[in-house]
């Protein structure tokens, strides 16, 4: 085979398609820039259909099931030390209970979790910087965020929420920690994109309006929303009946 038929950009194009599922979005991006310019330096060659598709910069983040968040669970239970357990569970409350991301976490302290008289309360999380917000945690994560915050609440002291004990807040703070967790071969990884998109998608399932999903999220525009329509229970039909018709 030639250069001029396999540098063609229609192979080229054919390759990224469906030569290399397992790979992400952008890396898929950044194999086919450098085979373009291959071909462009090699052959010149042009594309016979056209202008070649745009690839998302991100593919979306799947939501956990039921079964991978309790395997998640047990695995943070089970983590080897008293920091990597409360770091991994204050990091599913916080993701799949509020929504947060890790640029979020991150600032977090710990008088920002707060929760109204009483025990069994709700608990609310007030984020920091440009989308600063008030979350109420959904009730399945109360305890869990209450219990994070509660442990280390010294009067007097405004200690961070995760990761107490290290004052250097870096963009990698959140990937730094997971990467000292102990793996589990039968367990997802903990993926704050994933916690997110799970807890979007239980908000979405629960019927709760869009305007307050907006809010919660911190967004502006539903783009972001958009990609986790794939993942949303289905309606039955009869019931997306009574709704469009307004019963």
């Amino acid at each position: 085979m030639t250069a001029e038929v396999w540098l063609s950009r229609e192979v080229i194009e054919r390759f990224i398609a469906v030569g290399c599922p397992q790979v992400t979005e952008r890396t898929r991006g950044n194999y086919r820039s450098r085979l373009l310019r291959l071909s462009e330096v090699v052959t010149g060659g042009v594309c016979a259909t056209g202008k070649v598709p745009k690839l998302s910069g991100s593919s979306p983040h799947r939501p956990y099931s039921r079964t991978e968040l309790a395997d998640l669970w047990g695995w943070a239970s089970g983590q080897p030390t008293e920091e990597l357990r409360w770091g991994c569970k204050t990091l599913m409350a916080l993701g799949a209970g509020c929504g947060l991301d890790s640029p979020e976490v991150i600032p977090l302290r710990v008088h920002d979790i707060r929760r109204s008289s009483g025990t069994g309360g709700p608990v609310v999380a007030f984020t920091r910087g440009p989308r600063s917000r008030e979350i109420l945690c959904r009730r399945p994560w109360e305890g869990v965020l209450a219990a994070a915050a509660d442990r280390l609440d010294t009067p007097g002291a405004a200690s961070y929420l995760f990761r107490p004990s290290s004052h250097g807040r870096g963009t990698n703070t959140v990937t730094n920690f997971l990467c000292r967790t102990k793996p589990s071969q039968d367990v997802p990884r903990l993926v704050m994109g994933r916690l997110r998109s799970t807890w979007l998608v239980g908000l979405f399932n629960d019927r709760v309006p869009i305007t307050v999903i907006v809010a919660a999220a911190g967004v502006d525009t539903l783009h972001g929303l958009s990609r986790i329509l794939p993942f949303l229970d289905p309606l039955p039909a009869e019931q997306a009946a009574a709704l469009l018709r307004g019963d």
